[in-house]
């Protein structure tokens, strides 16, 4: 047991490898999962990737096309990353109990897995912040622990 008491202070320890790489591991979460969810704006508003066509844009759908293309590049970009993901982290929620919940209890069975993983995401993301390479740490957006 004492080894294993050891390795968990040497992972938690913020000069281990991972406390090295956590900033950019985060940066790395912050622009896949953006460039997956303008895909789904993408979409709706452009048809491309091609999908199902095209929703209009004063529609619900419609709506939900801006905030996963617009919100998603700047996710994307590193820009107001927490009140942006905020709103997309609510995003998702309304679409995962409006389109899916109503079809099962279990995400797995109702189809809103991935509704429900971007949402926890850009919870996340609220709390985490941007990480490296985005604009909010260029620009001083990045807070300290415990500030």
């Amino acid at each position: 047991m004492a080894g294993y008491g050891s390795t968990f202070l040497r992972m938690t320890n913020s000069e281990s490898f991972c406390g090295r790489f956590s900033n950019c591991l985060l940066a790395v979460l912050r622009i896949v999962i953006a460039l997956l969810f303008m895909q789904h704006g993408g979409q709706k508003l452009l048809n491309y990737p091609p999908g199902h066509g095209t929703v209009p844009l004063n529609s619900l759908m419609g709506l939900a096309g801006v905030l996963e293309l617009v919100g998603g590049a700047f996710i994307l970009l590193g820009l107001l990353t927490r009140p942006v993901a905020f709103i997309l982290s609510g995003e998702m929620a309304v679409a995962y109990f409006k389109q899916h919940a109503g079809h099962g209890f279990w995400p797995v069975q109702n189809g809103g897995e991935l509704a429900v993983i971007y949402c926890f995401v850009f919870l996340y993301l609220v709390a985490a912040g941007a990480g490296a390479l985005s604009l909010d740490s260029l620009w001083g957006g990045r807070r300290k622990p415990g500030a």
